[in-house]
């Protein structure tokens, strides 16, 4: 081309979790079973969606307003709902204005990071979730800026070196807390979100809470909602149907927008952020207008109760299985439905190998590894446990974190199958780091 065309951060745009599913698709051409533990998508895992959610949806689809655009905003009296239903558990005052949905939450973030200035930075956990991480960096053109989650303290968030870090990069201009976490399954205790909002009131920041994930928290933890703590500190919180009731499908988020008034320049980025709302017309209009019948069903409290004792229970089962397993790190999950185990440092290495039996898998897995000469161990090794044993996972090292591990879901709807799948990965681990 006579002039370059690419975007200066479209290198740092990755997400791992969708690109291991070429690896998983040329398997299953060779008739191997492949366990899709990558991706968390709960209908895809097996979790039946109940009767009562159907009807809801179905009636809805039966009224014609729900094939019309929606409001450029959203529904307006799902804006309306949402806003009442945050007002009534915390100390913020939304209107419907201070709502704005879009196709999922990814599609949230890109504008959130798409539309600020290229030189204004958002400071993320490490490990984070890719979406947040690849957005933030692909806007700056640079890599991300990060602050640590501790895996030693149950993964929670070393707010001294995040002040630290705040305060020595005047750079930074935000803070991203995701709540329940992706991917450790960490909940923020109440004083810890407090911590984290008043260094943004104190070096004059705002902060992106993504809450997909809020209502999905057990173990004795509950989700608490940056609302709650907020006072009158900018920020964004985001919110989704896909995770909780679940309808991945939908591709229907919002976000509620916290104090733009207090602060000009926030304001007008609020504005630049629905300004291309208006570009695009509008989000899926039928979603939308299910959340207040849904979150309103006599059955939906019940649901959640059930959902949220399964993924305990698996929490349970999961870290039982690998908390003693020499060599590695982990902790219980108490939000989400996910847990990540870390590697010890100096355990992983680029010669351990796991047997594939399989020649042709064999084949495969070892050109791939042997191809990237700048593979990080942690991928390696998911790489060698897919083609073993037919458990896909996610190295950590691709949730912008430098320490080694794998993230896997706690989705499979079977209890004897979900044990076994863990069975199979404390004894792979074991064998994979006694090879070499």
């Amino acid at each position: 081309m006579r002039t370059d065309i690419v975007h200066i951060g479209a290198g740092e745009l990755t997400y791992e979790i969708r690109e291991i599913m070429q690896v998983v698709e040329k398997l299953s051409a060779m008739g191997m079973e492949v366990t899709l533990e990558n991706i968390g998508d709960p209908v895809a895992k097996g979790e039946k969606i109940p009767g009562w959610l159907k009807s809801i949806i179905a009636d809805l689809a039966m009224e014609d307003s729900s094939y019309a655009y929606s409001a450029t905003l959203g529904d307006v009296e799902t804006r309306k709902y949402l806003a009442a239903l945050t007002n009534r558990t915390s100390g913020v005052h939304l209107k419907e204005q201070d709502i704005v949905f879009f196709n999922g939450l990814g599609d949230a973030i890109t504008k959130i990071y798409g539309f600020l200035r290229r030189t204004a930075r958002v400071i993320t956990p490490t490990p984070t979730y890719t979406t947040h991480s690849s957005s933030e960096a692909a806007h700056a053109g640079s890599p991300p800026l990060c602050y640590p989650l501790d895996p030693h303290n149950r993964w929670y968030p070393d707010v001294a070196e995040l002040r630290r870090r705040v305060k020595y990069n005047p750079a930074v201009a935000g803070i991203l807390i995701i709540n329940p976490d992706n991917p450790t399954g960490m909940v923020y205790p109440e004083s810890m979100l407090e911590e984290i909002v008043s260094i943004a009131r104190d070096f004059d920041l705002f902060i992106i809470a993504d809450e997909i994930y809020l209502n999905l928290a057990y173990n004795g933890h509950k989700g608490k909602s940056l609302s709650e703590v907020i006072g009158h500190v900018p920020a964004i919180s985001m919110k989704g149907i896909s995770k909780e009731l679940p309808w991945p499908g939908s591709r229907c988020g919002w976000i509620e927008i916290y104090n733009a008034d207090r602060d000009p320049m926030f304001a007008n980025y609020i504005k630049s952020i629905i300004n291309a709302k208006m570009v695009e017309v509008c989000s899926t209009t039928l979603p939308q207008k299910a959340i207040p019948r849904v979150f309103e069903h006599p059955a939906y409290a019940d649901h959640l109760m059930k959902r949220r004792k399964r993924y305990e229970r698996f929490s349970e089962i999961g870290y039982g299985k690998l908390k003693d397993v020499p060599g590695i790190m982990v902790n219980q999950t108490n939000g989400a439905f996910y847990m990540t185990v870390v590697f010890e440092e100096g355990r992983i290495n680029l010669e351990q190998t796991l047997t594939i039996a399989n020649p042709d898998v064999r084949e495969l897995i070892e050109s791939l590894t042997a191809k990237d000469k700048k593979m990080q161990p942690d991928k390696r090794f998911v790489y060698y446990l897919l083609g073993s044993t037919g458990i896909c996972v996610v190295p950590l090292t691709s949730f912008s974190s430098e320490l080694q591990g794998f993230r896997v879901t706690l989705l499979e709807t079977d209890e004897g199958k979900f044990t076994e799948t863990f069975d199979t990965l404390s004894r792979s681990i074991k064998q994979y780091l006694a090879s070499a």
